[in-house]
């Protein structure tokens, strides 16, 4: 797997559990009430807000919680979100793009500055990594979704362009126009057996830079700092681990 799917598993298994939840669950209502906004509260006319309610479904977001953003984004009131992309560099060269949702810029550019410049790494101009990456739709489903078989067969059936299976999940790959088209057909395929935890355009790195030691240490800080930013919406990066050096990092982490 690409690295950032092991930095997530990392990050999750520090701790703060709740507080992590907290954050995700506004993440989840941040893009609802933009998509609500940007497209009408209907999703079945807005691809996006169906997305959004999707994800919160899988990360089993409250239906209140859910209508309440959706509401928001037709209420008229409540800030005006700009949707920006900041790219740099970590520690041991790594590639890091970061996505912001913010009602101020000068203070997202500040924060994630800081936290690059704080943690080994240095905000780079647009452009500077994300030539490195290819954007591309993820959907991903629970273990218990099928063998890593069967899920590949569902994915290809589907129109997707590649599945992976590992012990948290699995990550099916689409050309990025072709992200509802394959979400849409895996959700007939499963029907109300089994969700998708995530749906969404990503940026999948098209070569990864192996990382260990005490460059590994620093780039798993400055992603969490960033993760932790109240403006940002999505972390990538182009790191390789080796299950070792993620072990490490896991105890680390939590001693």
């Amino acid at each position: 797997m690409a690295g950032h799917s092991k930095w997530a598993n990392i990050q999750h298994r520090k701790g703060a559990q709740d507080k992590k939840r907290s954050a995700l669950f506004s993440r989840l209502s941040k893009e609802i009430t933009i998509a609500s906004k940007m497209g009408g509260p209907d999703p079945d006319g807005n691809p996006r807000l169906r997305l959004s309610i999707q994800n919160a479904k899988g990360q089993s977001m409250p239906k209140d919680n859910i209508q309440r953003a959706i509401d928001k984004g037709q209420g008229g009131g409540g800030a005006d979100y700009e949707e920006v992309r900041y790219e740099g560099f970590g520690p041991g060269g790594v590639g890091v793009i970061v996505e912001a949702s913010t009602d101020n810029r000068n203070r997202a550019a500040s924060e994630i500055r800081t936290a690059f410049s704080k943690n080994g790494g240095n905000l780079g101009e647009t452009g500077s990594v994300s030539f490195g990456f290819d954007q591309v739709g993820e959907i991903i489903y629970p273990v218990e979704a099928g063998t890593a078989d069967m899920i590949m067969e569902a994915a290809i059936e589907a129109g997707a362009e590649d599945a992976l299976s590992d012990e948290d999940g699995h990550y099916i790959y689409t050309d990025r126009e072709d992200l509802q088209s394959v979400s849409d057909a895996l959700a007939e395929h499963f029907g109300e057996t089994v969700e998708p935890k995530s749906t969404k355009l990503i940026w999948r790195p098209q070569n990864t830079i192996p990382i260990e030691g005490d460059s590994a240490s620093k780039l798993m800080k400055m992603l969490d700092v960033l993760d932790d930013l109240d403006d940002v919406q999505n972390v990538y990066d182009n790191s390789e681990l080796t299950d070792a050096e993620a072990q490490r990092l896991v105890d680390e982490s939590t001693s």
